[in-house]
């Protein structure tokens, strides 16, 4: 147990720092934690960033463009705007449902690498299930401790992601990564994304 608590601390550490990089970065992000931190509070500040950012694009685009996917350039079989929504939330219901030992559906449309269940199709509805699923997430990284965050677990969503740690970082990253593509779908759309349009401009115009 001495060097699971070890593992737990050095990954604190590193949650931590990444905290504080999402934190200096403003755009609508969320009060910070009270008290000291724990692996549970860092853990789950970081769930409720890629939250606040997700929903928000999410809720920007409006319903008639949930069938848009990009045609300017090489995007032949990519999601529609609709599709990478229900995709990340439904990763995330299984990345949670592996951490708290529940059993994943059997429907083939609510797999991994799936789209989500095709019966979810406007945007309440969509918007709705993406939001139920962070809810999930909270749920599970609220049993997360330094004593059990790098237990392996017996039948994870993914097999290479093994421990309630790996799970809860690599969702994140996941729905992180599609993030950045629906931020394209809007931007191609004429819409700023919520979690950009109070920040600076990256690239400001040179000064005369």
């Amino acid at each position: 147990m001495k060097t699971c608590r070890g593992v737990g601390i050095l990954l604190l550490g590193s949650l931590l720092a990444g905290t504080a990089v999402s934190a200096q970065q403003g755009g609508g992000r969320p009060p910070m934690p009270q008290g000291p931190p724990s692996i549970t509070s860092v853990l789950d500040f970081q769930l409720t960033i890629v939250e606040r950012e997700f929903v928000g694009a999410a809720q920007a685009m409006p319903e008639d463009k949930y069938s848009f996917a990009p045609t300017n350039g090489e995007f032949k079989g990519v999601r529609t705007f609709a599709q990478e929504v229900k995709h990340v939330a439904t990763v995330n219901n299984r990345f949670f449902e592996s951490i708290l030992g529940e059993t994943a559906p059997a429907a083939p449309d609510e797999g991994i690498g799936s789209n989500g269940p095709d019966a979810i199709q406007t945007k309440d509805q969509i918007i709705q299930y993406l939001k139920d699923s962070f809810a999930h997430g909270h749920k599970a990284i609220a049993t997360i401790t330094t004593d059990n965050a790098v237990t392996p677990l017996k039948d994870p969503a993914v097999p290479f992601l093994n421990t309630r740690a790996a799970l809860a970082i690599f969702v994140d990253a996941h729905a992180m990564d599609h993030y950045g593509q629906v931020v394209e779908y809007l931007r191609d759309n004429g819409i700023v994304p919520p979690a950009s349009a109070q920040r600076p401009p990256a690239n400001p115009p040179a000064k005369p």
